[in-house]
């Protein structure tokens, strides 16, 4: 573990765990990420990242990085390094895990802004395309289908109970860690995000947006080409 990176303090303020899985399909936004990240107001956070490249030379570019198995598909491997960030918060003692997606740019206060209202799971607005349409990775219930959030209906700026959200920017408590693994399905091509809201359903604890806190998405360099996602 000594090729962590870790920000010091002595404050008595909630300890928080901020990192992703990645490879080397996120190159393109590294150096952004990591500025941001060590940019954070908070004085009381350390950042993992656990890197699943198939290829050494990314983990070797990061060096603030755990180097963790090659696996297919890439569900499976996001799973396994999710995984792996969980159990290094419990074991260590974190009280929330941030989870930060690489590619997802946030405001430098963003734990703070988070912490304040006191949910055990609480995520930011993180924007991405669906079928050519710009739309928040955030889910209500109708009719017990999932619905996308409409952009309009992010105002007014508020706290709001959901039904799923990505894993891209949430704030994740230690109890909900301790109780819940990330996982996913082998017949259903979906990833670890749905089932991990589904997870917090059944296990009784509620997810919440604020939606006054929207992230910068980096997805014009992604590409998923020659990548087996299922």
């Amino acid at each position: 573990m000594s090729n962590k990176v870790v920000i010091v303090s002595t404050s008595q303020q909630p300890k928080i765990l901020v990192g992703c899985p990645t490879c080397d399909l996120y190159e393109y936004c590294l150096d952004e990420y990591l500025q941001t990240v060590r940019n954070l107001t908070y004085p009381n956070y350390d950042l993992l990242i656990i890197d699943n490249s198939k290829n050494p030379d990314y983990h070797k570019k990061i060096k603030q990085a755990i180097k963790d198995d090659f696996i297919e598909p890439a569900v499976k491997r996001i799973v396994n390094s999710r995984n792996k960030l969980r159990k290094y918060a419990l074991e260590n003692n974190y009280d929330y895990f941030l989870s930060l997606e690489q590619d997802v740019i946030p405001p430098k206060d963003i734990i703070e802004q988070l912490l304040k209202h006191n949910k055990k799971a609480i995520s930011a607005v993180v924007f991405n395309k669906f079928n050519n349409n710009l739309l928040p990775m955030i889910w209500k219930e109708n009719e017990k289908k999932l619905k996308f959030y409409q952009i309009e209906e992010l105002e007014p700026p508020r706290l709001e109970k959901i039904r799923t959200s990505s894993l891209s920017c949430i704030l994740i408590h230690k109890n909900i860690l301790k109780k819940i693994e990330f996982r996913y399905e082998k017949d259903k091509n979906c990833f670890d995000d749905m089932f991990f809201c589904n997870d917090l359903k059944k296990e009784g604890f509620s997810l919440y947006v604020d939606t006054s806190i929207k992230c910068k998405h980096l997805i014009k360099n992604k590409t998923w080409k020659n990548i087996q996602k299922f």
